[in-house]
């Protein structure tokens, strides 16, 4: 009997170090696909001044393209998990590094209470026209708030939120950067068809492209003026993330569960709501950081370094989130996904020009 007790302990403590680095191969293999995906978008920025498609779409599209011709075994699906889950919640935390309320004043306030309102129905009628096509409910708010906010980001940060299914998350981040990019592309042609001056394109390409550099992109071939006026409008709208992050984290609970998570998850909410699972502690660390910065408590010379490793974990977290999709269900989605994204972002360009004339923007 000792001897079969001393036996089962030391296979035991011969396993706990296997079990204590069993996330690394999936770390690592989705740290090889992220390498691949920013060296893309280095090569990108070299030849075309701008990164219309970034690093996060390219590490999810090759973690999909990964995974369609090899499936990871076992021994890397705890690692990818701890990458899509923990890793990505680590990288919307630093994100609060970077919001400054000083941006939100300096701005005026009809166009700060444009934007929101913009956001806000943006938002609202995104998920609706989702739910219209028969999305399900936790992609649809996905959509919608990369659609409002700031497309991939905004996706990432409301994911672990509302409990998203990494098949969502794809699906969503997939179709909207390839219509981001054709934004990039179209918006300028606003300029002459609805006859608008450089300030009202600047927040017209503010309010509807989906991230920072994109703005650029959609901005530099039209004026120096429409660049800085898109860049403030986008980051004062960047900065409703953080609200629309904690507003979901309180209605995730009414949400219906996922097909993943319908026995366990179901059970779980029965058991009463407590603050700590209605608002995730990296929600909460997100805000802190927001507050910090925004009384100078965050130095200027932290800021970019902060800011670059969320995007470096954003990019490692995409990977993962690739390498857990089957392609074949993104393609079962796909039409669908398409049109919901397209005529979100065709009501997002409508409530857009409607604020520019209505709040007689020069």
């Amino acid at each position: 009997m000792g001897s079969d007790t001393a036996s089962k302990r030391s296979a035991v403590d011969a396993a706990a170090p296997v079990a204590s680095t069993s996330i690394l191969p999936g770390i690592v293999l989705c740290g090889a696909i992220s390498a691949v995906a920013l060296a893309g978008q280095a090569l990108e920025e070299r030849l075309l001044a701008h990164p219309y498609v970034e690093a996060l779409v390219m590490a999810i599209l090759l973690g999909i393209a990964v995974r369609t011709v090899w499936s990871p075994g076992a021994r890397f699906r705890t690692g990818i998990a701890f990458s899509a889950k923990q890793l990505l919640e680590v990288a919307v935390i630093l994100l609060g590094a970077s919001l400054s309320l000083s941006a939100i004043v300096a701005s005026g306030p009809a166009l700060i209470a444009g934007i929101v309102g913009t956001v806000a129905v943006g938002i609202g009628a995104s998920y609706g026209i989702c739910r219209l096509l028969g999305l399900p409910a936790r992609m649809a708010i996905l959509v919608a708030c990369g659609n409002a906010i700031c497309g991939n980001s905004a996706i990432a940060a409301v994911a672990p939120v509302i409990g998203a299914a990494a098949k969502d998350i794809a699906a969503s981040i997939a179709f909207t950067a390839v219509l981001g990019v054709l934004m990039v592309l179209g918006l300028p042609l606003f300029v002459p068809l609805a006859g608008l001056t450089d300030h009202q394109y600047g927040v017209l390409a503010g309010l509807t492209v989906y991230a920072v550099p994109q703005v650029l992109a959609a901005t530099v071939p039209v004026s120096l003026l429409s660049t800085q006026v898109g860049t403030l409008v986008k980051l004062v709208r960047v900065l409703m993330l953080g609200p629309v992050v904690v507003a979901f984290s309180l209605l995730a609970h009414r949400l219906p569960p996922n097909e993943a998570e319908a026995g366990g998850e179901a059970a779980r909410r029965t058991g009463g709501l407590k603050f700590t699972k209605l608002v995730p502690g990296f929600i909460l660390g997100f805000l802190a950081l927001a507050t910090l910065r925004s009384l100078g408590l965050i130095p200027d010379a932290a800021v970019s370094p902060l800011t670059r490793l969320a995007g470096l974990l954003t990019v490692l977290s995409m990977s993962a989130l690739g390498l857990g999709v089957d392609v074949r269900v993104l393609a079962r989605v796909g039409g669908r996904v398409t049109l919901a994204v397209t005529g979100s972002l065709a009501i997002l360009v409508g409530i857009s020009l409607f604020l520019i004339r209505g709040l007689g923007i020069g």
